[in-house]
């Protein structure tokens, strides 16, 4: 049967740290499945996958026993239902805009009569050993606040029935805000930019439901969770592997005192 350990370790009063998932590989998918996050996020939107990808990925991190969430293109019931029925435990629906955005997202998590999900959990039944309505109480629904007006309906947002959380892009939400005065980008310290971070947690907080941070740093998202967020993602795999690789390379350059190589010409591959 389900059983959603990132809802218990939050009842318990624990924060938690979510990895992001953008390469389409069920390798990569293993490995970071296997570096004590709590729990990882398949991104379907921006990521470099689909479907088919997303889940060979949810079987390579079975094991871990890692909460398994996927962030969705759209507040599009195919593939919100199909994610569920694949194993995710959690769904990030992005662009969020109105109380009527939020139920209508709530609406594809749920079976009737809580909602309209439709029944067929294909591997979620192998995957969890068991698998039925009692599902509708362990599935994770964050919605994505990354709009002026998504801020403009926060609290009718917040407030709608069986919605568990508030997840916030900050690039985006830096974008639609600042209205192209600021670049978009993570782990925001503009004044204005954190006054509008805080306020959706504070929000969250009044309604009682969970804020979560797309983070760019641990630093950042350590200073999130001083601040009371329940959950903070920090950085991704594509992010990681290039930083990681970017500091291999610029030490052994610096050891070795050999300069960096020069571009390759047009043409070449």
């Amino acid at each position: 049967m389900l059983t959603n350990k990132l809802k218990r370790q939050w009842s318990e009063g624990r924060p938690a740290i979510n990895g992001w998932l953008s390469i389409g590989d069920a390798f990569t998918a293993e490995i970071m499945a296997a570096q004590g996050y709590d729990s990882l996020t398949i991104d379907i939107q921006h990521g470099a996958l689909d479907y088919a990808r997303a889940l060979t990925m949810f079987q390579a991190m079975r094991a871990s026993g890692v909460t398994l969430i996927a962030r969705v293109p759209w507040r599009e019931p195919g593939i919100i239902m199909k994610m569920l029925d694949a194993g995710a435990q959690g769904i990030i629906c992005p662009m969020v805009n109105s109380a009527q955005d939020a139920a209508e997202f709530v609406s594809f998590m749920r079976y009737p009569p809580n909602g309209q999900r439709s029944f067929g959990p294909t591997r979620a039944t192998f995957a969890y050993g068991g698998y039925g309505i009692a599902a509708d109480d362990q599935v994770l629904a964050l919605a994505m606040i990354e709009t002026q007006q998504g801020l403009d309906n926060l609290e009718a947002i917040a407030g709608t029935p069986g919605l568990d959380g508030i997840y916030i892009g900050p690039a985006d939400l830096t974008l639609t805000t600042q209205k192209g005065r600021l670049p978009p980008g993570f782990d925001r310290e503009e004044p204005e930019m954190v006054a509008l971070i805080q306020r959706v947690l504070h929000v969250c907080k009044q309604t009682g439901i969970r804020s979560c941070l797309h983070c760019g740093t641990p630093e950042y998202a350590a200073r999130a969770i001083d601040w009371g967020f329940d959950l903070t993602t920090v950085s991704g795999d594509s992010r990681l592997l290039s930083a990681a690789a970017a500091a291999s390379v610029a030490t052994w350059r610096e050891l070795t005192g050999q300069a960096s190589s020069p571009p390759a010409s047009k043409g070449q591959y």
